[in-house]
């Protein structure tokens, strides 16, 4: 399992809202994936409003969500 940090952008009614999220993932296309997930369900944005700008993997001494910091010790 490891830590990735995405940004981008999704649509909020007219305007374009920033995002920056952490998630735990085992590869890229997993926490891709798991990103449109969340947002959709959380705030009900369809895919094709969803944005994203970078996925970068964050080391483990990095990560600053305490959700993923969990999960990063829990599978370890």
């Amino acid at each position: 399992m490891k830590a990735f940090r995405i940004s981008g952008r999704f649509r909020m009614g007219r305007n374009w809202q920033p995002f920056s999220k952490e998630l735990a993932a085992k590869d890229e296309a997993a926490a891709r994936e798991k990103l449109l997930s969340l947002l959709g369900s959380q705030h009900g944005v369809p895919r094709k409003y969803v944005t994203i700008a970078t996925v970068a993997e964050v080391p483990k001494d990095q990560v600053e969500d305490h959700a993923v910091k969990y999960a990063l010790e829990a599978r370890a």
